[in-house]
This record gives structure tokens, C-alpha cells and sequence, in this order.
């Protein structure tokens, strides 16, 4: 019998090599050859071929377009990320660190769906489903009708989906399951790739939406290939400690629904529950406003949270630290420098170190303002007045720049009875409103504005 020829494929860009090399020659990475078995070059049918359907070319004008329909998963923070709830015949990956609770949601979402009357299926490759009963009896779901299935043969899971007709399926996890078509072995670059788009295939075919569950590298990424990202209709991270109660769900693309929209969970020995007022996770409870301390209103996709930003200025040695987490370090600096500039706070001895409460990661530049009047409060030794909130972006002129949506950002702040706001001129209301009753906004144009204001109400 003659030897099966091998080649040795990247775990990180699929690139495949005659012999092993220690640097992979398409994307430079070292050590990522792994030996597997060539397919056989013998003509062979089209995996594909049952799941193609030909279609017409058509004008977008005669397509006919209907909303999609949306089914409650009966979690609203989760619905929330999803853009409303489960589409039928999407195709949802979850990713996060182990031990963060994504099976643990993704079972508590299936219940709600199967009490609502919804046909559900959980597929396992990580565990049995002895230990499936277990986790669903010590979260209190007694008596749960879902359908449980400890598989990981592609063939077999697409076999029992076609029988059963679930209106949802969770895959747990894709890294687990393998093709028998394959000989690489689970988890492998082209495992990953075929599992995932055979059921992705299965999902737009049959109408089932499917929710895969997929591992994380340790710099926090999806493992297998980026066209598993490519593929799916929605991409979500968890994301916070486990050290922590609380969770985040961030959407990275929805073809359904917003990006960038976040939900809150809290861990309990129940469960996951979702959070409804996630300004009070990020929220400091002071007795008495302190130094370097200032209120954000920061913006998750269509959410205006509050988030508190602290800053601590101490005296530094020869090479002063520059700090930050939840925050972009290059941008403190950059902030550091207009602040200097422009202000005349100079902070080129002092270590300075940011912090946004609460683990939250802050992307959006309408933070600097905070930032800046936090660092300022810090050094001066002065808290800003109690009650006080702040947004906007600040440039290297040293203007202050609109926010996306300041309305709404004020309208939060004032419901949670905020009193005096610092704001870009161009995000101050035009005309006198209701849900502005109680907050004192103070238009600013430049950063020099904002700090001089600042002295004065501190």
C-alpha cells in the first residue's frame, strides 16, 4: 500500500508547505507548521453540490425585500446585541475566554426559547450530556425540554438537524467538531473552515439559526481562520474578568443589527442576569467628590452609558510613566501634549496614570475631555464639583470637538440626576427641553474654556 502523502499546513493563515519549515513562508510566522494528511487529487464530487441553489440574475428593483423576523431569546440584554433576537436562518459565533460563561447563557437563552413554544437543540463536543444536566439543574432550569446531543462528526450533527428541524441550534463549540471528508484533526485551520461553512450552509438551506461557540488565542482573538469571521451573520464577544461578576457582550458585525452594541450580564449562582442600568457598574460611590475623578457619558452603539474616569498624577522620576487602562495609551500622550500646549498644565515630570472604573474599554475619542479635566482635577489636589459629567473630543489645536449624539448623552445624564455638564458648543441643546430640567450645561469651544471653567466651579 503506498504511503499517504504529507503536507504541513499554518495554524494562523491555512498556507500549506511540502516539508516543514520553521518559518511559514506566506505569513512569516514562526512555529506554526503542523503536519497533516493531502487530500486525495482523485476527482471526487461536489461537497457543496446538494446545498447550491442556482438562481436568476435579478434587479434589486424586483427582489422583493421583507423585514426579517426576529424571535426574544427572552434575555433583553442578549437581544439587545443581537439587534432584536434570533433571525431565522442566521448564523451567530460567540467567542470568549474559558470560564466566562458563554455555555452557560447560551443554555438559559435555549430554555427561554423552548418555553416559549421554540424547538431547540444543543450540541456538545466539549461535554456530556450528563454534565449538560448537571450545569442546567444548578442554574434552576427544572424540567428543560431541550434537546440535548453529545456529538462531534459534522455528518452526524447535519443528519440530526435535518431530522429534528430545530428552530435553533447551538454548536458548543466549532473548534470540537470534524468532517470525516478532512483528515486533519478537530480544531485544525481546515477542519474549522469546513465544519463552519457546511453549517452555515445547513442554516440558510433549512431556516434553523445556528450559534456557534468558538475559542479564543490567548490575545484574546477568535482561534481558526479570519473567514470564519467572514462567513457567519454575527460575531460576539464576551468579554470581562473572571474575577469579576459582571459581563460584557460586545457585537463586532451584525449583518441584522447595530455594531458596536453592547448588553451587561452579572454572574450569580443562577446564572447569567441581564443589567439594566449598567451606569452603576461604572460609577464610583463616593461619599464626597475626590481628586481626579470625572464623569463620562460615553456612547455602546446605541446605549449612553456613564462611565467614571480617574486619574492619578504623582511625582515621577527621570522617565515619568504614562498609564492607562480601559483607555488608548497613545492617546493620554497625545492628550498630555495639548494639555501642555494649550493649557499650560504641564505634567512632562509627573507620572500619570488613567483608569476607566469598572473594566469597560473606551474607544471613542468623545472621552478626552474627561480625561483631561481628571488629569487637570489630579494635580491641581481639587474635585470637580459633585454632580459633574463631561464629554468631548479634543484636538491637537486644541479645540473641543462634537460628539456623536450629544443629546442623548445629556438627556442620560440628566435622568440619572447629573447637575452641571461640560460639553462641546455644538452639542448644547438649541431650545429649552424638559429632559434637560436640572442640568446646568456650559458650552465650551477650546480646551483653555473647559479648564478656566473648571477652576471656577471647583
Amino acid at each position: 500500500m503506498a504511503k499517504e502523502k504529507t503536507i504541513y499546513t499554518c495554524n494562523e493563515c491555512g498556507g500549506t508547505s511540502p516539508r516543514w519549515l520553521g518559518k511559514c513562508p506566506h505569513c512569516n510566522a514562526w512555529n506554526t507548521l503542523i503536519e497533516s494528511v493531502a487530500e486525495s487529487s482523485a476527482p471526487a464530487k461536489n461537497r457543496f453540490a446538494s446545498l447550491a441553489k442556482t438562481a436568476e440574475v435579478t434587479t434589486l428593483a424586483d427582489i422583493e425585500a421583507t423585514d426579517v423576523q426576529r424571535t426574544p431569546t427572552g434575555h433583553d440584554e442578549l437581544d439587545r446585541v443581537l439587534g432584536g433576537g434570533i433571525v431565522e436562518g442566521g448564523v451567530v459565533l460567540i467567542g470568549g475566554d474559558p470560564g466566562i460563561g458563554k455555555s452557560t447563557l447560551l443554555l438559559q437563552a435555549l430554555d427561554s426559547l423552548q418555553r416559549l413554544g421554540q424547538k431547540t437543540l444543543y450540541v456538545t463536543g466539549e461535554e456530556s450530556g450528563a454534565q449538560v444536566a448537571l450545569r442546567s439543574r444548578r442554574l434552576g432550569l427544572d424540567g428543560s425540554q431541550v434537546s440535548v446531543l453529545a456529538e462531534i462528526q459534522l455528518e452526524k450533527i447535519l443528519a440530526t438537524l435535518a431530522h429534528t428541524q430545530p428552530a435553533i441550534a447551538v454548536i458548543d463549540s466549532i473548534q470540537t467538531v470534524y468532517s470525516e471528508q478532512l483528515t486533519s484533526a478537530p480544531g485544525s485551520v481546515a477542519q474549522v473552515r469546513e465544519c463552519a461553512a457546511h453549517l452555515t450552509r445547513a442554516a440558510k438551506a433549512s431556516g434553523t439559526a445556528i450559534v456557534l461557540v468558538g475559542h479564543v488565542t490567548k490575545e484574546g482573538a477568535l482561534a481558526g481562520p479570519r473567514v470564519l469571521e467572514h462567513m457567519v451573520d454575527t460575531v460576539l464577544y464576551f468579554e470581562g474578568d473572571t474575577h469579576s461578576s459582571y459581563r460584557l457582550i460586545r457585537a463586532i458585525k451584525n449583518r441584522f443589527g447595530a455594531v458596536n452594541e453592547i448588553g451587561v450580564f452579572a454572574m450569580t449562582e443562577r446564572g447569567l442576569k441581564g443589567v439594566s442600568n449598567p451606569s452603576a457598574i461604572f460609577l464610583s460611590q463616593h461619599a464626597e467628590p475626590v481628586p481626579g475623578s470625572c464623569v463620562l457619558v460615553t456612547l455602546e452603539g446605541t446605549r449612553p452609558m456613564l462611565v467614571e474616569i480617574q486619574a492619578l498624577v504623582d511625582s515621577g522620576g527621570p522617565s515619568p510613566r504614562r498609564l492607562s487602562v480601559g483607555l488608548d495609551r497613545d492617546r493620554l500622550a497625545m492628550l498630555l501634549a495639548v494639555l501642555h500646549r494649550h493649557a499650560g498644565v504641564a505634567c512632562m515630570d509627573q507620572d500619570v496614570f488613567v483608569n476607566a472604573v469598572g473594566g469597560v474599554r473606551i474607544s471613542e475619542p468623545a472621552a478626552d475631555l474627561a480625561v483631561m479635566l481628571a488629569i487637570t482635577s489630579s494635580l491641581r489636589g481639587k474635585a470637580l464639583p459633585k454632580g459633574f459629567i463631561a464629554f468631548g473630543e479634543v484636538g491637537l489645536a486644541g479645540e473641543v470637538r462634537p460628539a456623536p449624539r450629544g443629546q442623548e448623552r445629556l438627556k442620560e445624564a440628566a435622568k440619572l440626576g447629573f447637575s452641571v455638564a461640560v460639553v462641546p458648543k455644538a452639542n448644547a441643546p438649541k431650545r429649552n427641553d424638559k429632559a434637560f430640567e436640572g442640568l446646568t450645561i456650559h458650552a465650551v469651544e477650546r480646551i483653555e474654556e473647559a479648564m478656566e471653567l473648571a477652576r471656577s466651579l471647583a
